[in-house]
């Protein structure tokens, strides 16, 4: 898959997992609330979903969200954040890059996560249990889960029960970027 855009990547991912699953178009846009048109897109890689277009459809197969761009993992693995291509959000405000994807047997996945001066990035609930872990590396963010929200600062982290709505934001008029960890209470296959 070296060869291949994100996007194509996603998409025949997306096309593998719902076939093992024994699924249709149909069925999996029933579970996943993702229009069947738009699934049908994103498995011919002429669509680029969005994080939350990912997580619907994740949560619908029960997989992890990196699941559409996981590949075989060595023992030791280095990684470079700027070599990955990232997902990118809210008009570009948002940028989401997947450090260390869900690995068979394994219960997390790591991201780097950098929001842009104004960026108000809305995240439906995870699956019951999922927790996560989020690790201010420079600026701040306002963080709001079901009904409380903290500033998170450089050097702060905060972890929640991420079956709620919530929503990062960054007020300042500078850059946050941060490390997520999602954990899930239970290894993904």
């Amino acid at each position: 898959m070296e060869n291949q855009s994100l996007t194509q990547q996603i998409g025949q991912k997306l096309k593998k997992l719902r076939l093992e699953n024994r699924l249709s178009l149909d069925q999996l846009s029933e579970r996943c609330s993702v229009s069947k048109p738009m699934l049908a897109q994103i498995e011919r890689g002429a669509s680029n979903p969005t994080v939350n277009t990912l997580w619907k459809i994740a949560n619908g197969l029960g997989v992890s969200f990196t699941a559409f761009i996981d590949e075989e993992q060595p023992v030791i693995k280095k990684v470079n954040r700027f070599e990955i291509e990232p997902l990118i959000e809210e008009g570009g405000k948002m940028k989401v890059v997947p450090l260390f994807p869900m690995e068979p047997g394994k219960s997390f996945e790591t991201f780097y996560i950098e929001l842009a001066p104004g960026c108000n990035y809305h995240s439906n609930p995870h699956p019951e249990g999922v927790e996560e872990y989020v690790f201010i590396e420079e600026g701040s963010m306002s963080l709001e889960v079901d009904t409380q929200k903290f500033i998170i600062s450089h050097g702060e982290s905060l972890r929640f029960t991420a079956n709620y709505a919530h929503y990062y934001r960054n007020n300042s008029d500078q850059p946050c970027k941060a490390t997520m960890i999602i954990h899930y209470p239970f290894p993904f296959r």
